[in-house]
Formats: C-alpha cells, sequence, structure tokens
C-alpha cells in the first residue's frame, strides 16, 4: 500500500507535465495549412511529378513533323500535270539565264524585279500568253522555263549513241527531260526563266500547290487558250483521255503531251524492220514508270511497272 501511493502520485505529476505542451503550444504561422499527419506518406516532388515543365514535354508534343522531300512519285506528277500548261503572264517576266529567283518563304521584291527587267529586258511582258516548257529539279531548287526559257540548251547530239555491231543494230539516241527542246514554234533560250529556292529540300508538292507557288507570276486560269480549242477537236474517246490524263493507243506525241505531260527521258530506236520507234519514259524504277512506246507517229503500246 505505501509502495502504490508514490507510483500514482508520480503517475499525476507527468500527466500534468503534458497538460501544458498540449494546450498552450499554438501551431507556427510558418507551417502550411493541412500538414500531413504522423502516419501518412508524402508525395516527393509533388510538383514535377505532377505535369512535365513546358520546355520538354510540351515542346516535344508540339514540336510539327519534319517535313517530308519530293518523291519520285509528286515529281512524275508535276511533270505531268504543269509541264505543258498554259498561262497567263501576271508580271513580266526577265530574259536571260539568270531569270528571276522566287524565295518560296519571302515575298517577291518588286524592285529588285523592275530592275532586272530593266536590265536584262523582258522576255515574257504582263498579260503574254505563256506555256511552260520544261522543270527541272535541284536539291532546292525547281527551275521553270517558260516560252523556251532563257538558258541555253545542250545540243542533243553530244547523247547520241549508235550500235554498229550487226547491220540490224538499232540506232539508238537517249535524251533526259534537261534536252526536250519544248513544243513547236518556241525556241529554247527565247523565254524566260523561274527558279524556285526553298529554304530546305524541296517539299513533296501536288501539281496545284506549284501553281500556287507560280501564282505571282502566271495566271493558269480563266484562260480558253489555243490548245483547249485544239482539243475540241479531237475525237470524243481522245478528249476524254486527255481530260482524264492517260494514255491511249493511237494517240500522237501532241495528244500525249497534252494528256501527260512530257517524259522524264526518251530513247529512240530504228527496229529490226527498218521503222523508226520511240519510248517515252515516265518515273523511275523501283517507283511506278511507265513506257509509252512510239512505231512511227503513233502510240503502239503502253506499259506500267509494276503492274
Amino acid at each position: 500500500m505505501s509502495n502504490w501511493v508514490p507510483i500514482s502520485l508520480l503517475a499525476l505529476v507527468f500527466a500534468a507535465a503534458d497538460l501544458p505542451k498540449s494546450t498552450l503550444l499554438a501551431p507556427k504561422p510558418s507551417a502550411p495549412a493541412g500538414s500531413p499527419l504522423e502516419g501518412e506518406s508524402i508525395p516527393v516532388l509533388p510538383v514535377m511529378l505532377a505535369g512535365d515543365s513546358p520546355q520538354t514535354s510540351g515542346g516535344e508534343k508540339n514540336a510539327p513533323s519534319k517535313s517530308s522531300t519530293l518523291s519520285e512519285t509528286s515529281k512524275l506528277a508535276l511533270i505531268r500535270f504543269v509541264s505543258g500548261e498554259f498561262a497567263k503572264a501576271r508580271k513580266p517576266i526577265p530574259g536571260g539565264k539568270e531569270g528571276f529567283v522566287i524565295y518560296t518563304d519571302k515575298p517577291i521584291n518588286q524592285e529588285y524585279l523592275d530592275r532586272i527587267v530593266a536590265t536584262h529586258g523582258a522576255a515574257i511582258n504582263t498579260g503574254d500568253p505563256t506555256q511552260i516548257t520544261r522543270l527541272e529539279f535541284r536539291e532546292h531548287t525547281i527551275i521553270v522555263d517558260i516560252n523556251g526559257g532563257g538558258r541555253p540548251k545542250h545540243n542533243w547530239l553530244e547523247h547520241i549513241q549508235v550500235g554498229m555491231s550487226t547491220p540490224t543494230a538499232p540506232e539508238t539516241t537517249t535524251t533526259s527531260s534537261d534536252e526536250q527542246q519544248g513544243p513547236p514554234g518556241i525556241q529554247p533560250g527565247a523565254g524566260g526563266t523561274l527558279y524556285l529556292q526553298f529554304p530546305k529540300s524541296i517539299p513533296d508538292l501536288t501539281p496545284d500547290d506549284l501553281k500556287k507557288l507560280l501564282s505571282p507570276f502566271l495566271d493558269f486560269g480563266g484562260i480558253h487558250s489555243a490548245a483547249v480549242q485544239w482539243i475540241d477537236t479531237l475525237p470524243p474517246e481522245m478528249k476524254k483521255a486527255i481530260t482524264e490524263r492517260h494514255v491511249l493507243l493511237g494517240m500522237d506525241r501532241e495528244e500525249v503531251v497534252a494528256a501527260v505531260g512530257k517524259p522524264d527521258r526518251k530513247v529512240r530506236e530504228r527496229d529490226a524492220e527498218g521503222y523508226d520507234t520511240e519510248d517515252w519514259i515516265y518515273g523511275h524504277p523501283p517507283d511506278k514508270t511507265v513506257f509509252v512506246h512510239f512505231r512511227g507517229e503513233k502510240v503502239s503500246s503502253i506499259k506500267q511497272y509494276p503492274q
């Protein structure tokens, strides 16, 4: 009994000593409201885990994908549907091989154009009828010759290869689109040249895209050209094929150009029977490639690879 009293008194003393601490101590002003209680887990770096910073993930997610470069299929479409097209000049186009450079990421410098025209003369004046006679593709540039272009052309005789191994060996001449002289009546070097300059490689363009880039100089709409009147005189099946952009057996060269444009390259031969033949090749293997074979003046066969 004597031991119980001191133990009880000792317990009361400890309890009394704890009471002021629990009732008189106020929370520190700097302590955040809603502090986690003992035993609860505290998230580590909650701001960073809630979302990435805008300089990292946000920028990566919104970054534009790299634009694709011009494919061989698209290049073939540009040659088919733009080369040979008629238009009306909206601005004068200077003569000479320097032509005029159109920077696709900048507006036309009219003052510079006026100075070039004053220096070299205008090969094509505002309002003149025009025809695109050749397209040439470089790494960052599309070269557009109009009415024969202003650049000197290579002599096609430099590219002749003649086989003489046997009496019946065919005579072969190979030319590329760079040596094509344009339609009859338009002399190479008598027209003008526009250089479409891209800041990087040439992007994948449609024929309408290319026409839009040329629109400051050329108006492709609202012109009833002699070519349109000529098409109206053709038989219905030929007119339909040209309108739908495909080749028919029996077409002549002018009709083929009207339907699908100028070829990428030509191969001329003389067969064993003495007939002059010519293959017009559209495309580059292994991409889609079309061979239009002329025997004499007419298309005698059409082949496509791959089928």
